[in-house]
């Protein structure tokens, strides 16, 4: 038996990040984590590190992640490949232009530094983009990061610390008794605590259902590719007003691509699906020309949650006391992570969060 103060469910950067932020405050944490840190969504995503984007009620959070980003190597002891690299987000019409504009008139107030750019200075500033592009908005210090580093290095600052990272631990038995809650786990581990963080990505929702708070999650899977080395040409990250592709090249020349959904290969497992790879390619060809005839060398997915209104859920459980939830961040979690893992950690040493989290209550899904 482990008795600790803190047990953090789930390994991917959410998780991680609360441990390595209750570590540093010298809280006792243990991180179970049933694969490796960072196998699922937090290491398989697109890597973007961006605000730009976000629902309004997501950026101060958003901001404190930005700032915890701003020294990756103090915090975590590497540097991740994460790159200031800026955030362009292209406009294929005139309305998803307007759209643009409307956005950085409404995030003026939360230092975002939004450049908008009319056809004329796109195709000056960013030659690269295809024509289909009739203009853009740039975040100029937003960027991009190596996700298959970052996440698991998260866990490793956190055993650094102090915590206690259980790998390749499933947890078979979980309830409270009245004190603490109790865990069994496949391996024989057992563990108590009067905190629970529920971090556990795409399968938070069994946890939150237990102790009576279900909630109406579902599973999607993205669709991802890296090309070949090519010249470095693409400068900045991108991704396109109403979605489909987004896109960013790494200083080896390759470049990562995503957009569309896969496939669920089974419970913890999936794959891109030939015809999210094909529509990749097709939008790559329109908005990024020098990709035509780029070879893919690579392709993969992974298993994110997502809840109906697209926002995560943050903060107390509704129904037990020492219970706290971090989940169902719809693919957009990876720049949030560290804020989220801080707002947990606060929650449990001092009763609330710095920064605003009431907009993501699971009380929003109680009838």
């Amino acid at each position: 038996m482990i008795d600790s103060e803190v047990i953090v469910l789930g390994g991917g950067i959410v998780g991680a990040s609360a441990a390595l932020m209750l570590a540093q405050k010298g809280r006792r944490v243990v991180l179970v984590e049933r694969d490796f840190c960072g196998s699922h969504s937090s290491g398989v995503n697109y890597g973007g590190v961006r605000r730009q984007g976000r629902p309004l009620h997501q950026l101060p959070l958003s901001q404190r992640s930005h700032e915890l980003w701003s020294d990756l190597p103090g915090l975590i002891g590497i540097d991740g490949e994460y790159v200031r690299s800026g955030h362009l987000k292209l406009a294929r019409s005139h309305d998803d232009l307007a759209a643009l504009q409307a956005y950085a008139d409404a995030t003026r107030g939360f230092g975002l530094g939004l450049q908008m750019l009319d056809h004329a200075q796109l195709r000056a500033r960013f030659p690269w983009v295809g024509d289909v592009a009739v203009g853009a908005s740039l975040c100029p210090e937003d960027g991009h990061a190596n996700p298959r580093l970052v996440s698991p290095a998260f866990a490793r600052a956190a055993q650094r610390h102090g915590a206690r990272v259980m790998e390749q631990t499933e947890v078979t038995h979980l309830e409270h008794d009245g004190q603490r809650f109790q865990l069994r786990c496949a391996n024989g581990l057992q563990l108590q605590a009067p905190w629970l963080l529920n971090c556990a990505g795409a399968w938070a929702g069994t946890v939150a259902a237990q102790f009576g708070e279900p909630v109406p999650m579902t599973s999607a899977h993205p669709a991802m590719l890296v090309t070949e080395p090519l010249p470095v040409v693409m400068d900045v990250s991108t991704g396109v007003e109403g979605g489909g592709i987004y896109a960013r090249q790494v200083a080896r020349g390759n470049c990562i691509l995503g957009g569309g959904r896969g496939f669920a290969l089974g419970p913890q497992q999936a794959r891109p699906g030939q015809a999210a790879v094909l529509e990749i390619l097709r939008n790559a060809g329109e908005l990024y020309p020098f990709l035509k005839g780029a070879q893919a060398i690579r392709t993969w997915s992974g298993t994110e949650g997502y809840l109906p209104d697209h926002e995560p859920v943050i903060g107390d459980s509704s129904t037990q006391p020492g219970l706290l939830h971090g989940f169902g961040f719809a693919g957009a979690g990876f720049q949030l992570g560290p804020a989220v893992g801080e707002a947990l950690a606060e929650i449990v040493c001092t009763g609330a969060s710095r920064q605003p989290i009431e907009a993501f209550s699971i009380r929003r899904f109680q009838v």
